[in-house]
Order: structure tokens, then C-alpha cells, then sequence
């Protein structure tokens, strides 16, 4: 009865996991006691992997990546000049902690979207703030935002991201407000945060698809002079499929 008790004061201030640890501890065989200081710290250590669990549950939700991608499940046997020592090293995650941005380019199906979303979703679990977009949809947002007057609430909520995620960039030339929020957002963000960028274009043919010579020269400037590049190669991972009646499998 006292433990019923207890368990119901647990759960009432809140702690869920070590409420939930102390009832798998007492319905299971106990080789030998634990002492008060033994418990103590095992149910203290309960509660905050469940909180640590929520929160990187939270950052996930909040993040809404195009794709369930991890870092672990990255394939490193498919051609297209990705070097495993490249990605691990972004995987620790310093270049968040240094406020750089990587940009991974390449064409069309060689996986540039997977490889951010499990960059981004490695930040996440890194206990970094992430946000993925494709470019469009970023741009359809600001300028709704723009519309309703929420441009600066959003301007701020993206600028307090620690990681950025912007998707398929380049894909058509930007209109003059799209330009001007780009440069706004990069603004914000340089030095401060950082910004995964996929694109098929090399950034060094930016400049016509940003379409104005001073914010494209602004923008670079703020987005690739401190950035990891990754250029990608081969044939396009989406055609792999089509082999999987010969035995292969699509790369990631």
C-alpha cells in the first residue's frame, strides 16, 4: 500500500520516470538489496534519461524532417565521392558548436535530402534546436508571415534555431522578395547559428539563381565562406531501386 502511495506522489510532482523505474525494480527478482544511496541514484538516473528522452522527443516533432534519417544508417558502399571519415566528423556535431554550415551538393536522387535530415537529426540528439524546410516551403511561409504580421515572430524563431535545414535550394530563381527574406534570414543567422544547405547546383553558380548580383554576393558571403562542402557524384540513388530484384540495395 505504501508503494501504491508513493507511486501516485511520483507521478503527481511529475516524475514519470523514476515512477516508472521503481515499479520495474520492485516487480522484478532482487539478487541482492540496494542500498538507500544505490536506489536513490538509480531512480534518479531513470528520471533523467525519461526527461532527456522527451526532450529529444520534442526536438524531433519540432524539427518535421523530411525523412527518418540517421547518421548510423548512412551506406558509404554506393559511388558518389561520400567519404565515411567526412561524415563522422559532422556527426560530432563542432561545427554546430562553431556556428559553420554545410552544404551538400549534387544532382538530382544522390541523396543530399537523407544526408541533411540525418545530420539534422544527429544535432537533435546532440540536444541542439533544428528546423528542416525545403526552400519553397520557406519561402511560402515567409511570405505569409509577411502577409498576417508574423514576419518578424518567424524571422526570430528561425534566427534562435541553432540548426537550419533548407532542402532542394536553386531549384528556380528567386523572385525579389524571396531574395530579400533569404538575405534577412542568413543575416540573422550568421555567426550565431548554423545552416545545412542541399542543392544540385555548386554554389559557385548561386549567383544567377539568387538573381541579383549585391544580396547573392550578401548571401554567399554569410553562407559558404565558413561552410563544409560536400559534392556528391554518381548516378541517382532512386534508379538503385529498380535493382533490387538483382540483389541490390538502395543506398542512403
Amino acid at each position: 500500500m505504501l508503494t501504491e502511495q508513493t507511486m501516485e506522489k511520483l507521478v503527481a510532482m511529475k516524475l514519470k520516470g523514476m515512477a516508472e523505474a521503481l515499479r520495474r525494480w520492485m516487480e522484478q527478482p532482487k539478487e541482492k538489496e540496494m542500498t538507500p544511496l544505490d536506489l536513490a541514484g538509480f531512480l534518479a538516473d531513470a528520471e533523467w534519461r525519461h526527461r532527456e528522452q522527451r526532450k529529444l522527443t520534442g526536438r524531433l516533432r519540432a524539427a518535421r524532417f523530411r525523412q527518418d534519417a540517421c547518421i548510423e544508417d548512412i551506406d558509404y558502399q554506393h559511388p558518389r565521392g561520400l567519404q565515411k571519415a567526412t561524415m563522422l566528423d559532422l556527426a560530432a556535431c563542432r561545427w554546430v558548436d562553431a556556428h559553420q554550415n554545410v552544404i551538400f551538393s549534387g544532382q538530382t536522387g544522390v541523396g543530399k535530402s537523407y544526408l541533411a535530415c540525418a545530420l539534422g537529426q544527429k544535432a537533435c540528439r546532440e540536444g541542439h534546436s533544428v528546423i528542416y524546410r525545403r526552400a519553397s516551403r520557406l519561402y511560402d511561409e515567409l511570405a505569409q508571415a509577411r502577409a498576417d504580421g508574423t514576419y518578424f515572430l518567424l524571422l526570430r524563431r528561425l534566427a534562435k534555431t541553432a540548426v537550419l535545414v533548407i532542402d532542394d535550394f536553386g531549384l528556380e530563381v528567386l523572385n525579389a522578395s524571396q531574395r530579400r527574406d533569404f538575405l534577412e534570414v542568413m543575416e540573422d543567422r550568421y555567426a550565431t547559428s548554423s545552416t545545412i544547405i542541399t542543392s544540385q547546383l555548386d554554389p559557385k553558380s548561386w549567383h544567377p539563381i539568387i538573381g541579383d548580383e549585391t544580396i547573392a554576393d550578401a548571401v554567399c558571403d554569410r553562407l559558404v565562406h565558413n561552410a563544409h562542402k560536400v559534392k556528391l557524384n554518381g548516378e541517382s540513388l532512386r534508379k538503385t531501386k529498380g535493382d533490387l530484384t538483382k540483389g541490390q540495395k538502395p543506398a542512403k
